[in-house]
């Protein structure tokens, strides 16, 4: 019989560590309510650039060579953007994007490095060996366009300069709140979406249609990190809330389940106090 002491004790413990996780349910619940407005809020304006790049595009160039981040050269290096989360405590979120872009590395016979965002994304693939070009870590939750930027200009730079020929952008889409989906696609070089139906406006392009797109390119690339690191907050708020619930509701279930073994054990113990009375007075008389 385990002593009652060891299960009062454990059942102390077990309270502390449920309340623990029900005030981490609350707090992650009001952070992913935030995340989400923020994701929804970034969406229109990034499916809006695509179609102004879609439309640009299809423009005529007659002012010399293409903007670089356009051009396609022969594959040698490939760089992967790995948005991942600071803390743990958010399920299997980390794990299923350190796999992706792990499962994406194995399948390349070039040699691959890593621009890291988030530090459990950084310690995975430091632990095994990968070649990280530079790392980013504590954007917080709230994360402005500027803090992001610096990540956009490394591998602008870096694409300019020909020290990579292909960019990844690997992070974890924001789908509801129990569904994140983990999702990896080409960054650079920059491929518009072309549309469906194209539209007979003819827009008229201040100064030139290839001045319009040298400003847009880069803030186009700076806006799907932005947007991509955002829908990986939402995903790691939306998936700690359900965590914690899930932790919180089993932690209620050990005690109810301790709390049955204690009452057993304490009525055990009692029964035997009491005969053990009775057999002395049997004694006696």
């Amino acid at each position: 019989m385990i002593p009652i002491r060891i299960i009062r004790r454990r059942i102390r413990s077990i309270k502390s560590t449920a309340k623990i996780t029900k005030a981490m349910e609350m707090i992650a619940a009001s952070k992913m309510r935030q995340a989400q407005l923020r994701v929804l809020a970034a969406r229109p304006y990034s499916e809006k650039m695509r179609e102004v790049l879609a439309n640009l595009a299809a423009q005529p160039r007659t002012d010399g060579d293409s903007h670089p981040l356009l051009q396609h050269r022969e594959v040698k290096r490939i760089t992967v953007i790995h948005v991942s989360t600071d803390r743990g405590l958010c399920g299997g979120l980390n794990a299923n994007m350190n796999r992706r872009t792990a499962s994406f590395i194995l399948e390349q016979s070039l040699p691959v490095n890593l621009v890291t965002v988030g530090r459990k994304g950084r310690d995975f693939m430091s632990r095994y060996g990968r070649d990280i070009r530079a790392e980013f870590t504590q954007l917080g939750d709230k994360p402005s366009l500027v803090d992001t930027t610096p990540i956009a200009r490394v591998v602008i730079d870096d694409y300019t300069n020909k020290l990579t020929d292909e960019i990844y952008l690997a992070y974890t889409q924001f789908i509801t709140t129990i569904i994140q989906r983990p999702v990896l696609w080409k960054l650079l070089p920059i491929e518009p979406a072309k549309t469906e139906h194209v539209e007979s406006v003819d827009y008229i392009y201040e100064p030139s249609p290839s001045a319009v797109m040298g400003e847009l390119l880069p803030r186009y690339v700076e806006m799907q990190i932005y947007h991509a690191i955002l829908e990986s907050i939402a995903s790691e708020q939306s998936i700690r809330m359900v965590a914690m619930r899930n932790a919180t509701d089993n932690a209620n279930e050990m005690i109810e389940d301790l709390t049955l073994i204690y009452n057993k054990a304490r009525q055990e113990l009692i029964t035997k106090e009491l005969l053990d009375i009775a057999g002395g007075i049997v004694t006696l008389t």
